[in-house]
């Protein structure tokens, strides 16, 4: 999703007068608009799909830094412990 600078930078002014377009091209390339207020970025639109895509890939970041944060504290246990104690909790 790498912006072209000379198709992906619009102003607030071209969302105006042309928004049909516009929202064809980012569902088109899959690309953000960057919307800019006196020449000064000032908000990205995005296509829903690629929102929801950039959203499911911070939750699945914000897990593994967990399980980072986990690991380094100490807070683990030995898979075979771990099955151990699940089958004898479960009486598997």
């Amino acid at each position: 999703m790498t912006i072209n600078i000379t198709q992906d930078i619009r102003s607030i002014t071209d969302l105006k007068r042309q928004t049909g377009a516009i929202l064809r091209q980012v569902h088109e390339t899959g690309r953000p608009i960057v919307l800019t207020v006196n020449g000064k970025a000032e908000a990205v639109l995005l296509d829903a799909v690629e929102y929801e895509k950039i959203e499911a890939t911070l939750a699945m970041l914000k897990a593994l830094l967990k399980g980072e944060e986990d690991i380094l504290s100490g807070k683990v246990t030995d898979a075979r412990e771990f099955f151990r104690e699940f089958r004898r909790a479960k009486k598997v």
